[in-house]
């Protein structure tokens, strides 16, 4: 499994909607959000409807969209389902950056955590056999 730190982020207020990205910057949709015009490079997913199913060229555009969309979305779940981070009751923008911060900072430190349940992770000089995390 390729997990990665998260390193950046940004926090934006609610007022500033998927269609107001600045131009040039992929937006990645999902099927939900088809119908939301969009300022920067559009990459929204295709969606099918009633006796219209996709073509093989929009199967495969989804294909690589999902692809891009993969790494981040673990941990977005991670932040959800462990962190209870799917509801901000915050209003402020510095109140949500500071929440942001310390979810990111515990996916951080339990990224290692799970990579070792998993056996991927590779045995530290610092850490011997009698003290491992289990």
């Amino acid at each position: 499994m390729d997990m990665s730190p998260i390193h950046d982020f940004v926090v934006t207020d609610a007022s500033k909607h998927n269609s107001h990205i600045d131009p040039g910057i992929p937006n990645y949709h999902n099927r939900g959000n088809s119908d939301s015009g969009t300022r920067g490079i559009d990459a929204t997913m295709d969606k099918a409807s009633r006796n219209h199913s996709l073509t093989i060229k929009q199967i495969r555009r989804n294909l690589r969209i999902t692809r891009k969309r993969s790494p981040c979305e673990r941990p977005y779940s991670i932040m959800k389902k462990i962190f209870h981070g799917n509801l901000v009751f915050i209003t402020m923008v510095r109140r949500v950056r500071v929440r942001a911060t310390f979810m990111c900072l515990g996916h951080n430190l339990l990224m290692p955590i799970s990579l070792e349940k998993e056996g991927g992770i590779v045995q530290h000089s610092l850490i011997d056999e009698k003290n491992r995390i289990k």
